[in-house]
């Protein structure tokens, strides 16, 4: 899909005055004779005038140097201009040019008597507010309040004057803009002479053969002469040279950068080959490129060339630079044999046949810019234009039809028919590929039926922009490259990365405006922009420019950087160094984070010369909206920074608050993360910790205390198990030696004799496994000593057991079976047996009432 970049597109657009429309063409050729006369004539004393006028008021002086006589004879001028409506695109274009140079003469203006008038307005709030009606103020207080405001109103004068002036030229400068694009509009609908009709053909082949002949005619004649002869004898030596040097260059320079390219991918591959690989592909467009800049130098140094042989070989370099970038783009974007920096991984014979499109494509839009150039010299009827650029843009609409066909095809095999995968770039190709497969068919039928225009604007623009998304895309490939060797990583972490993509996206950026030109944008429209992103945007009395954002931005991207050094500098090198325990240095760090970025806006918003009184509004109704919508953000906010200062919990603690437990693994001023025993991330919004209640167990220390509860059975020694169990505590290497461990009988319980020891642990983060290991060694001991460890019993009773046999009937008698001999119930099936028949028992108690549970300790 790509054919030249954005540099050979600019150089044919300047060097060739290349891919004029057709209506602005006619218009050149044609125009309004009396009209454009009596424009050109009048423009040429008053723009001395307004060069004079913007060369007097140097950066340093005044408004009072302005000729605002002179400016108004040239606004006059353009208001009758553009209401008569019969000035040609030249003649409104100049008429522009002096507009614009006013507008800058106005703009620096409106900035002058700055000083003065802020020191006038400070004094005059110095004085307070005047008295209201019916109150007095001192004689010389109400004087002096007179002669500022006087004063005051004599500084502003002049900037009001040149605020007026400068509204009046950018409204004049906006209505010739809009006439401009009205008129590009009319010509690219006007409807033309058909290239079909075979009676314009004859006048087409014999103004094209008329313009061959005067141009032979002129190298024939330049040869005649004895003084062009002398001049070519003394030339020769060094035309010789140079053309010996252009056609080395023309026939011999792509060979030898492609065998060099073999010869690296050859040695091997990885990052560094692949960036250079591509930094030398550039020479097989930049050596044919200066083989025929110097090809051309050659002719010119012979004289030989006339006129009109002249104007086309001063087309050709730009011309040859549009066929040689478009085709290292199809190589780059389609790839050759054994290189893998494509973008589109084609089948070898689809890989050909796209190359070969692309390079054709080259070749036609370096024809078309030769022929607008001869047809714009030589004045060639409409007629004419249309039936000699109806082949070209035929062809040009084929290549794309088929370019398009490629792409859909290898969209469909990548992502399948109807499925959704495939990525970005096979869809994007997919979608590219449909829009040539239209504009390929409707361009050229525009065309046929009249509206030559039309149909330029349609196909040459989307070559063109299909170009230069081929520069993109193989930039983006470098970028990936260029990053793998900068970082030492390999491909596929490379193509993850984010730096080349930003990359990317800024050369997608700059590549806007070029694509803007490609469309018919003119380089005044563009500029255009550009000076109303200048001016920037008016808060109040405080205005917002481009470059006031600009300065705001590398200020306080300098305050951040500065403030994360120091932040990484205290955090590694600093803090480690103190007593403070990790809470206390990630909150210091934390803090000085907060007020670092703080003090780099309000440094950054001051260099930008930013008035935040302006934003007085704004922050009125952003504290509205905090009041209602924003009122738990702001809380979690203030929250976070409490638990800062405050350091209730610290990173790292254990905690336990609504019912979560877990270690605190980061705090931030919105929220807090805890890690679970389940290992996983509970978000607590800060406000819950402010305002619940929070269990800290290891605030300030890690010291704890386990509780291991045993129960043992009646009738065994209660002293013997007391003493067993406190030796038990005081060996486990966790257990503190003051305060001692403590063991005590609790209770009676309804199965067992209960204890209970308490112990203070060194590290309460080994509280389970302390209590797992005091427990093994309980089970251990009380084996070794025989005392049981009770679980509880329970016996069932039946009360009145002949009731519960008459209230069940007993079924009716079923037909004896054949007898079988039933085979020995193992024990285990026994027991089964009569565990069923009790729970039987026991369930059908339940249902009816009958009988009573009554339970005793076994």
């Amino acid at each position: 899909m790509r054919r030249f970049s954005a540099l050979a597109a600019l150089l044919a657009l300047l060097t060739l005055t290349a891919l004029p429309s057709t209506g602005r063409a006619q218009e050149a050729a044609g125009g309004d004779g009396a009209a454009v006369s009596a424009a050109g004539a009048e423009s040429a004393p008053e723009q001395v005038l307004a060069e004079e006028g913007a060369a007097q008021l140097a950066p340093g002086s005044t408004t009072s140097t302005i000729d605002y006589a002179a400016w108004e004879r040239v606004a006059v001028r353009a208001e009758q201009a553009v209401e008569a409506g019969r000035a040609s695109d030249q003649a409104l274009q100049n008429l522009r040019s002096e507009l614009v140079g006013w507008r800058e003469v106005f703009t620096r203006a409106r900035a002058d008597n700055q000083v003065r008038i802020t020191t006038l307005r400070t004094q005059i709030n110095t004085l307070g507010p005047a008295p209201a009606e019916g109150e007095t103020e001192p004689v010389v207080i109400s004087e002096t309040r007179l002669e500022l405001t006087r004063q005051l109103e004599e500084a502003q004068a002049p900037v009001k004057a040149a605020e007026l002036a400068l509204a009046r030229a950018n409204a004049l400068i906006n209505q010739i803009d809009s006439t401009l694009r009205a008129r590009q509009t009319d010509a690219l609908f006007a409807l033309g002479p058909t290239p079909l009709n075979p009676a314009l053909w004859g006048k087409a082949a014999e103004e094209l053969l008329t313009t061959f002949n005067l141009s032979w005619a002129g190298v024939t004649s330049s040869w005649q002469t004895e003084t062009q002869r002398a001049e070519l004898r003394k030339n020769l030596p060094a035309a010789l040279v140079l053309a010996v040097l252009a056609l080395v260059l023309l026939v011999r320079g792509r060979i030898w950068v492609m065998r060099v390219g073999v010869k690296m991918r050859e040695r091997g591959s990885g990052a560094t080959l692949d960036v250079w690989s591509f930094i030398l592909s550039l020479g097989q467009v930049l050596l044919p490129f200066f083989g025929l800049v110097a090809l051309m130098e050659a002719l010119r140094l012979t004289g030989a060339l006339g006129l009109r042989a002249q104007l086309v070989a001063d087309t050709l370099p730009g011309a040859g630079l549009l066929f040689f970038t478009a085709r290292w783009i199809g190589n780059r974007v389609f790839g050759q044999p054994g290189a893998d920096w494509q973008v589109f991984d084609l089948t070898p014979a689809r890989r050909t046949e796209a190359r070969l499109y692309s390079a054709t494509l080259g070749f036609l839009l370096g024809l078309y810019a030769v022929l607008q150039r001869v047809m714009e010299y030589e004045s060639y009827s409409d007629g004419s234009r249309a039936v000699l650029l109806f082949p070209v843009l035929g062809a040009v609409a084929f290549l794309q039809f088929r370019l398009g066909q490629i792409l859909r095809r290898h969209a469909r095999e990548v992502t399948g028919e109807g499925e959704e995968g495939g990525g970005f770039l096979a869809r994007s190709a997919g979608f590219v590929g449909l829009l040539l497969k239209i504009v390929g068919v409707l361009g050229p039928v525009a065309v046929a039926i009249g509206y030559t225009g039309l149909g330029d604007r349609m196909l040459i623009p989307t070559v063109m922009s299909l170009g230069l998304i081929g520069v993109v895309l193989a930039l983006h490939h470098f970028f990936v490259d260029l990053y793998a060797l900068v970082v030492r990583a390999d491909q596929a972490q490379a193509q993850e990365a984010l730096v080349p993509v930003l990359a990317s996206f800024v050369v997608a950026l700059l590549a806007i405006p070029v694509l803007a030109l490609f469309w018919g944008a003119r380089v005044t429209d563009l500029t255009e922009l550009w000076t109303t992103i200048g001016q920037g945007v008016t808060i109040g009395d405080t205005v917002i420019a481009l470059s006031d954002l600009i300065t705001f931005a590398i200020v306080f991207a300098i305050g951040y950087a500065a403030t994360r050094l120091v932040q990484g500098t205290l955090k590694s090198t600093v803090l480690p160094k103190t007593r403070l325990d990790i809470g206390g240095q990630n909150a210091i760090s934390s803090g000085i984070g907060y007020v670092g970025i703080f003090v780099a806006a309000l440094v950054a918003i001051t260099s930008a010369g930013i008035n935040l009184s302006a934003f007085a509004i704004v922050a009125g109704a952003l504290s509205v909206g905090i009041g209602f919508g924003l009122q738990n953000i702001v809380s979690n906010f203030v929250s976070g920074i409490i638990l800062l200062i405050e350091r209730p919990i610290s990173k790292g603690d254990w905690i336990e608050v609504g019912g979560q437990m877990g270690f605190v693994r980061d705090i931030s001023v919105r929220s807090t993360r805890i890690e679970t025993f389940d290992r996983t991330d509970v978000i607590l919004p800060n406000s819950d910790l402010i305002s619940g209640v929070v269990t800290n167990y290891t605030r300030g220390n890690s010291v704890g205390r386990v509780i291991v509860p045993v129960g043992v059975a009646y009738g065994t020694d209660t002293k013997k198990v007391e003493d067993i169990l406190r030796e038990i505590a005081n060996n486990h290497p966790l257990v503190t030696v003051n305060p001692p461990p403590s063991v005590f009988f609790m209770e009676f319980g309804a199965d067992s004799l209960n204890f209970e020891i308490r112990a203070i642990l060194r590290d309460v983060n080994f509280k389970l496994a302390v209590h797992s290991e005091m427990n093994h060694e309980i089970a251990r001991r009380f084996a070794e000593e025989g005392i049981e460890i009770p679980f509880a019993q329970r016996d069932i009773w039946l009360r009145n057991p002949e009731v519960l046999a008459g209230a069940v009937a007993p079924p009716p008698a079923a037909p004896k079976p054949k007898a079988r001999r039933k085979p020995a119930a193992r024990p285990d099936e026994t027991d089964t047996a009569a565990a069923r028949a009790q729970l039987d028992v026991e369930d059908m108690q339940d249902t009816h009432g009958y009988g009573k549970e009554d339970s005793e300790d076994d």
